[in-house]
């Protein structure tokens, strides 16, 4: 290496040299030199988190073809992304090290490197470089469909863009009050589900909701649906007339079939007391000193009825609660296989990511990969207020080490 040290302002410099459409490629390149490297490359988590599809090499087949997905499954990169923690093994070239390139929680990728050799210095090195990818990636692929185009491994239907595009643009966020993981998995035939979340200085706002009907039709009364709990919520309103903003667009826009469940809630990060609105919404459960029971909530009417007034409820959370909501996707007739109860307090001492994506693969392993409605979990653990920093990272306590 020449005594050269790669820190992530130098990654920076390298991304903005380049077009977003080409900051990987530079940025591939510009560590292989400053490293030496025989192989730098990125993989990307496609959208439904099964594989990785490599986005750049350093070493690209010379015929210029397209590198077949990586099956995510009981992979290396798997443990990466699980754990948080590099992983390394010798070579007869050299160490090849795979890192997590992961921004606040949100598993974007994994970055590979094949390097002369391996200590202390060249790991962090590495990792401090993986670090500055994240925040390059999360914003270049505000310019370019390259990042969304390498996330799809299989067709998108009309009625699939317009749901995925609904959807936050992360589906995990860390911070020191909470971690919260999301994932939503399709039917065969479209349906309307969707998750929200936003972050304010005080407050945590999220939504499932579950729009009727299949298809585009779905798809576009959960546009409305979206839109309506947005924009309420970006004016200031609270958590009932989001709700009764929400009904009104369906009333108004939606015609005579734009009906839809949905739970919305605010946690309030100073005391941890959340409000909830359920619209005629499965019951949301609670993972709390290792008993998972369903919170009972009265139910209102779904929307799109007719005009309503929303009670709001409230629910304190303690640290170390986890809070699991479901569409019903989740318990249809061809999923009933899977015991959810039983898999959140399987899953207790695991990631919320890790829950998301347990949740997701068992209701689709027991409907056989053909679901008749999206199943749609948003996973919300709270650590209270006692924590105040987290790393950026990977969402880890600054003052704890991440599990291995």
């Amino acid at each position: 290496m020449d005594g050269v040290v790669v820190g992530p302002g130098d990654v920076l410099a390298a991304a903005e040299t380049a077009p977003p459409v080409e900051s990987v490629e530079v940025v591939a390149r510009d560590l292989a030199k400053r490293l030496g490297a025989f192989d730098v490359s990125f993989l990307l988590v496609d959208l439904v988190e099964e594989h990785l599809v490599r986005l750049t090499s350093t070493a690209q087949d010379p015929d210029g073809r397209a590198p077949e997905p990586v099956d995510l499954t009981d992979s290396v990169y798997e443990r990466v992304l699980r754990t948080q923690q590099p992983w390394q093994e010798q070579t007869d070239s050299g160490v090849r090290a795979v890192l997590p390139v992961t921004n606040r929680g949100d598993c974007v990728g994994v970055l590979e490197a094949t390097v002369p050799f391996c200590d202390e210095e060249v790991l962090a090195e590495l990792g401090q470089a993986a670090h500055a990818l994240a925040y390059v990636i999360v914003t270049d692929r505000r310019f370019t469909d390259r990042y969304h185009i390498g996330r799809r491994t299989t067709p998108m239907s009309l009625a699939a863009e317009i749901q995925h595009q609904l959807l936050p643009s992360a589906s995990c966020c860390e911070a020191a009050q909470f971690t919260l993981a999301g994932a939503l998995v399709p039917a065969d035939d479209i349906g309307g589900d969707t998750y929200d979340y936003s972050l304010d200085r005080d407050t945590l706002h999220l939504s499932i909701t579950d729009a009727a009907g299949h298809d585009v039709a779905s798809a576009l009364t959960a546009t409305l649906l979206v839109g309506a709990l947005r924009g309420a919520r970006r004016a200031g309103r609270d958590l009932a007339g989001q709700a009764q903003q929400a009904n009104q667009a369906l009333l108004d826009h939606g015609g005579e079939v734009a009906l839809a469940t949905g739970l919305l809630l605010r946690v309030d990060l100073q005391t941890g007391q959340v409000e909830l609105v359920n619209a005629g919404h499965p019951a949301p459960l609670l993972l709390r000193d290792g008993v998972v029971e369903p919170i009972e909530l009265e139910s209102d009417l779904l929307f799109g009825v007719r005009p309503y007034r929303y009670r709001v409820h409230r629910l304190d959370l303690r640290p170390g609660d986890r809070l699991v909501l479901l569409t019903d996707g989740m318990f249809e007739r061809d999923a009933a296989g899977a015991d959810l109860p039983a898999l959140v307090r399987q899953t207790a001492g695991l990631h919320t990511r890790e829950l998301v994506r347990a949740a997701t693969r068992a209701v689709t392993h027991a409907s056989h990969g053909h679901l008749q409605d999206d199943a749609t979990v948003l996973c919300l653990d709270w650590h209270g207020t006692g924590r105040t920093e987290r790393q950026a990272d990977n969402g880890a306590d600054a003052d704890t080490a991440s599990p291995a």
